[in-house]
C-alpha cells in the first residue's frame, strides 16, 4: 500500500539528539508542508506499535515550542529510564502557523483539525517504526493545544486512549484574550459548538480517561473550574486538579509528568 503523503522529509538519523527528530510533511489537509518535532526513544529499536502521544502548542509557537521549551522529550526520557512509565513516542505538531494560533480548527483555506488527526498520525506510522497501526494515540496540549485536545479529543474520541490538558482555553471565545487576529476571522464555528464541552458530551459514550488542570495564578482559573463543574453536573468522569502556578512554561513543565503517568494505564 503506498503513501497517502506525496513527500515526507525525515533529519537524518546521525545528527539526531536526546531522541529527537523531526519531519517534514506535504498535507493534502494543510496544502502544503506541515513539521513535527517527534521524540522517540532511544533503546527501542526493536519494539513495535509504542503509543503515540500528541503535544499541541500554544498560541504563538510552533512544533519545537514543547521540546525547546518545555523539555518534553527530556521529560519522557528520564520517566522511561526510571520506569514511571513505558516508551512511548511523543509527537508534537505545528498548528498549521495560521495568524497567532489556528486553534486547532478547520478554515477555509487548510484544514487544521484533519493534519493533527490524520495526517500527523500516519505520517508517523508510515515513518517511524516503533510505531503501526496497533499504537495507541493519546492527545494533550496547553492553553490554546489544551483547547485542541480537549476539543478534537471529544469529537474523535472514539480513536483515542486517553485526554489531557493543561491551563486550558475552554471556549473559543477566549481566543481573544490571545491572538491579534480578530475571532471574527476565524472560520464559522456553530455557536453550540466552541465550548470544549461539547464533543465531550456528545461523544460521552465512548469518551477514553480524561484529565485536566489549571495553575491557580492562571487567568484560565476560572473558565477551566467551570468546565470542571460542567463535568461533574453531567456525572462525567473525569480528573481535575489545581496546582501553584500561572500560564507559564514553568508550570507545564513540570505538570506533562502528571499527562503523562495518566496515559499510563
Amino acid at each position: 500500500m503506498g503513501s497517502r503523503f506525496r513527500t515526507i522529509e525525515v533529519s537524518e538519523p546521525l545528527l539526531e539528539f536526546h531522541g529527537l527528530r523531526w519531519m517534514t510533511v506535504k498535507s493534502g489537509a494543510l496544502k502544503g508542508r506541515g513539521d513535527i518535532t517527534l521524540f522517540v526513544p532511544q533503546n527501542c529499536q526493536s519494539q513495535k506499535n509504542l503509543p503515540i502521544v500528541i503535544l499541541l502548542h500554544g498560541v504563538y509557537g510552533s512544533h519545537w515550542a514543547w521540546a525547546m521549551k518545555g523539555s518534553a522529550h527530556l521529560t519522557a526520557a528520564e520517566m522511561i529510564a526510571a520506569k514511571e512509565i513505558p516508551p512511548v513516542i511523543l509527537a508534537m505538531p505545528s498548528d498549521g502557523l495560521w495568524g497567532d494560533g489556528s486553534a486547532y480548527l478547520a478554515h477555509s483555506h487548510a484544514d487544521f483539525e484533519t493534519w493533527i488527526m490524520d495526517d500527523v498520525v500516519e505520517a508517523i506510522r508510515e515513518t517511524i517504526p516503533q510505531a503501526g497501526a496497533q499504537s495507541r494515540v493519546f492527545i494533550s496540549g496547553l492553553s490554546m493545544g489544551g483547547y485542541g485536545a480537549l476539543r478534537l479529543g471529544g469529537k474523535y474520541a472514539s480513536r483515542l486512549h486517553g485526554i489531557s490538558a493543561h491551563s486550558s482555553i475552554t471556549h473559543f471565545a477566549q481566543m481573544a484574550q490571545f491572538a491579534e487576529e480578530p475571532i471574527s476571522h476565524y472560520p464559522s464555528v456553530p455557536e453550540s459548538e466552541k465550548p470544549a464541552l461539547f464533543w465531550l458530551l456528545k461523544n460521552r459514550g465512548s469518551l477514553p480517561p480524561l484529565r485536566f488542570d489549571c495553575g491557580t495564578e492562571d487567568d484560565l482559573i476560572e473558565p477551566n473550574r467551570a468546565l470542571h463543574r460542567q463535568l461533574l453536573e453531567h456525572g462525567m468522569r473525569h480528573e481535575y486538579a489545581e496546582f501553584p502556578g500561572g500560564h507559564s512554561w514553568n508550570y507545564w513543565r513540570q505538570h506533562l509528568r502528571d499527562t503523562l503517568r495518566f496515559f499510563n494505564y
